[in-house]
């Protein structure tokens, strides 16, 4: 039917449309042939699904975003099929068939009111029978599981709309947003003129407001005389108001949304919030700043609040004579002295709509037309140096990658004196926490450089991955992070060799692997519903693209990104068009839609066993799983990966090597050419799967180390290492075999290979040591000194070499001092009585100054010095060592003190709470204290931090989880559904069953080894 005779329809009809499109809220939309119906096809929909108002709790509805088109035209064409086919039926009593009328006898009447009533029964019985789609071969039950249902706004009415995510009947152009921010009264003030275009017929606009108070609502269109004044429902539950339109709102036009309202700057670190600082001379400040990833832009200003509702933005922020403001755009007006305006933005998502008020102080420099800009507080600016050198290289090499200008005039970054995220994309104008954009030559370390240049490579590749391309809806929040951090590697790799990132790249694949191998993991594209589940996705893609590009080589991987980000600019994506893009370049030589589906839409990663018979490798693929206790645990015979192996042989020349094949079935076999003494697979760890060797294989790979290590690249001999422990965790390999390959570390040179074994060992000496085995860890510790105590011995109390010979440094002497080897905690206590004398002048070498500054907080008068040092430095760097060095005491009170200083946010930043707790939980008796002081603050984290960052701080941490027990589990529980569903708080509980598994399986091969 035509537009305008929807326009007729009843008002509840139209409203009722919106609600047709939802599979879960009304059964007609879930057949798969809607529109138009058969003419034979009769629809009786029954009384009991008509309008029933009820209060609506969060998660009622199914949270699937299919596109369905409205069900007005169905609503009509079912009603008149209806009533046309009661008005046939009546009019076959009173016609004869030739058309002429006749006087019906008594008989004939008694017979007619017989049947007539029959029939009025049997349409009574069918209209009230579960609705049946009636055809030729009669009546076929649909699936009626729910009734429609409308929850009530709050004034009481009925709120129009049900659903979480909201419809698509309207969708934003552009935003006219003027903000004024009272940094004295810490209110807003805000008004915004949203220009919409109507794609369906409605009488509602559906958007999202969370904590503003609207004062005034207008809606103006270009064929109204003036402006009418609208009624606005507020549904809390879903942070949603419905704008009652006066007059049926058409098809294919625009109109204007003007809103009038007011709020409080947030206290938290979300939305629109405060922050206070001290100035360079100790005076407290305030600023204000923005952080809206994921759902916050909503409590700033009404919107349409996700990722898919692009939309153009022209802001204008009033202020204060002494405050100057900052957004997206370069300022292009200043209306007097009070009102900076900015220039219209690109087309955007409002999730990275920023703006800032303080009293700030920058750097810039200019690269291809635009200006790059460092912005700190003014007693910091000589820290910026390194971010804006970095920022250029960085913003030089993606454009030459991508082949994709930067589409903006200026870049800025901005330090943040109170930020709990470590940074946040917004388009041209990216915040970060100081730790993560200011460096200083004299208190960071190598470490420090390497992050900040990280952090900065991240946030820079999300200009393109999540800016310029978003993804449609967060359960494809990987298109965002998961390029971003992969990009963040390659850049770095490219643009600042020295760094050697590559390290750090097989470090979080470790990491990663850790997690996926729970049952508590997820598939990376899934569902996702709050918050909270937003903010828990992971890294892994990063791995798996990294698997993808090594198979399919670098310059067709780096097509298909160029090839995707020109397809797709100023839009929103689905996973399917990053294949389709990748595809493209392939060509049909591989399918990579059909590959990665495996990687993206099924939980964990593939263990492959390889078994070597002459010149024959047998490979099976099963999945890794380290538990499998959980209610909804699918069998292993369900999952099958398509796994780009990569392996290397004793014969395997270099312009050969890494051989490839494509495992695509359960097993398979490899013919080899010759045979050869001993094969490695997953070679540098590309791949993203365990390997495991039948006994011989193990044993040749173990003899290898020890007589000919640099027969294997460093990285390979790290994954040998984690590969190993990792088998060890499930039973497949013996805990001696294990501890038998560390045996080769004495004549290990390399920091890779060394740091994976000491990770391992740590962990194993924090399931003894917080058992109360002190016994059995201390011969833990002994054996990590017979087989690095050489290599404890050689280090200097320098910051020399190269930088992984430095971050070596740090790791070996953190270790070598905590567990009390050598000489190492009396060469650091007399380093920092040598500071404290000089009242903190003298120069520390920064890549032991945190082991040198943990040294000194053992007395209490190291500790009151490092902390009155700790208020007075202005370097982010040296502050973040101090604050690690100040948690690590064993005196109980100086630790609740710290807690609660930084819990009122103060003397020490609430910024800093979760690596407090972090910190301070790394010991037996801290664990305790932190847990019962996150009891007892409960209510007051919760307002400030989102629940997750609160769980993560304290149960993230593999050592933390064997005093998870029961009454921590109870906890979470008791305080919401949300909280004991995350996946951080799962992984947690599994982890310590797993704990106390290993110990009772290894136990004793433990004790036998020591």
């Amino acid at each position: 039917y035509p537009s305008f005779n929807r326009i007729q329809l009843p008002r509840n009809m139209i409203e009722n449309s919106m609600f047709e499109e939802e599979p879960d809220v009304v059964d007609l939309a879930k057949e798969p042939c809607l529109h138009p119906l058969e003419p034979d096809e009769v629809e009786y929909e029954p009384r009991s699904s008509r309008l029933l108002v009820r209060g609506l709790g969060e998660n009622e509805m199914d949270e699937d975003e299919e596109d369905y088109e409205s069900s007005a035209k169905l609503l009509g064409m079912s009603f008149m099929n209806r009533s046309t086919g009661l008005r046939s039926n009546a009019s076959g009593y009173s016609q004869s068939s030739d058309g002429s009328c006749s006087v019906p006898s008594l008989r004939t009447m008694v017979v007619c009111a017989v049947v007539l009533l029959i029939a009025v029964s049997v349409i009574m019985v069918i209209y009230l029978l579960p609705k049946c789609t009636f055809t030729k071969e009669g009546c076929h039950k649909k699936n009626h599981t729910m009734e429609l249902i409308y929850p009530l706004a709050t004034n009481g009415k009925r709120f129009p709309w049900a659903k979480n995510r909201l419809p698509s009947n309207v969708v934003p152009l552009h935003y006219d947003l003027i903000l004024q921010p009272n940094l004295t009264t810490t209110e807003f003030a805000g008004s915004v003129q949203i220009t919409v275009n109507v794609i369906q017929v409605t009488w509602n606009i559906i958007l999202h407001s969370s904590g503003l108070n609207i004062t005034k609502a207008t809606l103006t269109s270009a064929g109204w005389n003036q402006a009418k004044p609208v009624e606005v429902l507020e549904y809390p539950v879903h942070d949603q108001i419905a704008v009652v339109a006066p007059d049926a709102l058409l098809v294919g036009q625009n109109y204007t949304l003007s809103i009038d309202y007011s709020s409080n700057l947030s206290d938290t670190y979300y939305g629109f919030y405060k922050v206070s600082y001290k100035d360079e001379h100790a005076e407290k400040r305030w600023l204000a700043a923005t952080q809206f990833e994921p759902l916050a832009a909503r409590s700033a200003f009404p919107c349409f609040d996700e990722p898919a509702f692009k939309a153009t933005f022209l802001i204008k922020i009033k202020r204060d004579e002494q405050h100057s403001t900052l957004s997206n755009m370069p300022k292009v007006q200043l209306s007097g002295i009070v009102q900076d305006e900015f220039s219209m933005s690109l087309k955007m998502s409002t999730y990275l709509v920023a703006f800032i008020v303080a009293n700030l102080k920058n750097i810039s420099k200019e690269t291809n037309r635009t200006l790059v800009s460092i912005y700190a507080m003014p007693q910091k600016l000589g820290q910026v140096e390194h971010a804006l050198d970095t920022a250029v290289k960085l913003l030089e090499f993606y454009q030459k990658y991508f082949h994709i200008e930067y589409p903006l005039q200026k870049l800025d970054l901005v330090a943040i004196p109170d930020f709990q995220a470590g940074a946040m994309e917004n388009w041209g104008l990216i915040t970060f926490r100081e730790t993560t954009l200011l460096y200083d030559d004299k208190t960071s370390s190598a470490m420090d450089k390497k992050l900040v240049t990280a952090v900065i490579a991240h946030e820079l590749a999300h200009q393109w991955f999540g800016n310029l391309v978003t993804m449609e809806w967060w359960n494809d929040l990987w298109l965002n992070e998961g390029f971003a951090t992969f990009m963040e590697y390659i850049a770095m790799e490219r643009t600042f060799p020295e760094l050697q990132t590559d390290e750090e790249f097989l470090k979080l694949r470790f990491k990663t692997m850790m997690k996926d191998s729970l049952n508590a993991s997820r598939p990376i594209s899934s569902a996702v519903q709050s918050s909270e589940q937003i903010e828990e996705m992971f890294d892994t893609v990063a791995s798996l693209l990294l698997m993808l590009k090594k198979y399919i080589k670098h310059d067709s991987f780096q097509a298909g990104i160029e090839n995707y980000l020109h397809n797709h600019s100023y839009g929103s994506t689905r996973s399917d068009d990053l294949w389709d893009s990748m595809n493209e370049i392939t060509n049909g030589t591989l399918d990579v839609k059909k590959l990665m589906k495996t990687w993206i839409l099924q939980k964990g990663f593939p263990l492959v066993t390889v078994k070597r018979k002459g010149k024959s490798l047998y490979v099976q693929q099963e999945r890794f799983l380290r538990s499998v206790e959980s209610e909804n645990w699918t069998s292993d015979a369900s999952y099958l990966w398509h796994i780009p192996l990569s392996y290397t042989t004793s014969n395997c020349s270099s312009f050969l090597c890494p051989y490839a094949y494509l495992l695509d079935q359960k097993s398979a076999t490899i013919e080899l050419q010759e045979e050869v003494k001993w094969v490695k697979f997953n070679v540098d760890m590309n791949g993203y799967y365990i390997v495991h060797y039948a006994e011989d294989d193990w044993n040749t790979l173990i003899n290898l180390l020890r007589t000919d290590p640099i027969a294997l690249s460093t990285k390979d001999r790290a994954h040998l290492i984690n590969n190993i422990f990792s088998l060890v965790g499930i039973g497949k390999v013996s805990l001696l075999k294990a501890f038998h390959l560390l045996d080769y570390l004495e004549n290990e040179n390399h920091t890779a290979p060394i740091s994976q074994a000491l990770f391992q060992l740590n962990l194993i000496y924090d399931l003894v040591e917080k058992r109360g085995m002190q016994n059995l860890a201390a011969r833990v510790v002994d054996r990590v000194k017979k087989l690095l105590g050489s290599k404890i011995d050689q280090q200097t109390w320098t910051d020399n070499g190269t930088l992984s010979e430095r971050e070596f440094r740090s790791t070996v002497l953190a270790f070598a001092c905590s567990h009390h080897l050598g000489n190492c905690g009396t060469t650091a206590t007399e380093l920092f009585k040598e500071w404290k004398a000089s009242n903190g002048t003298k120069s520390l070498p920064t890549d032991v100054m945190k082991t040198v500054f943990t040294a000194g907080a053992k007395t209490d008068d190291g500790w009151e010095f490092l902390l009155s040092m700790y208020t007075s430095s202005v370097s982010e760097a040296e502050k973040h060592k101090m604050l690690e060095a100040l948690a690590s005491t064993e005196d109980v009170r100086k630790l609740i003190w710290l807690m609660q200083t930084s819990l009122e946010g103060d003397l020490i930043r609430a910024q800093e709470l979760s690596h407090i707790i972090a910190t301070v939980s790394q010991s037996l008796p801290g664990h305790l204290l932190a847990w019962d002081f996150v009891k007892e603050n409960w209510e007051k984290l919760i307002r400030k931090w989102h629940a997750l960052n609160l769980e993560t701080a304290y149960i993230s941490q593999p050592e933390m989880h064997i005093f998870l027990t029961l009454q921590v589990k109870t906890f979470f529980e008791s305080k919401s559904e949300k909280i004991s569903q995350l996946r951080c708080v799962k992984e947690a509980i599994e982890t310590i069953q797993l704990n106390i598994k290993w110990m009772e399986r290894n136990l004793a091969a433990l004790q036998q080894w020591l």
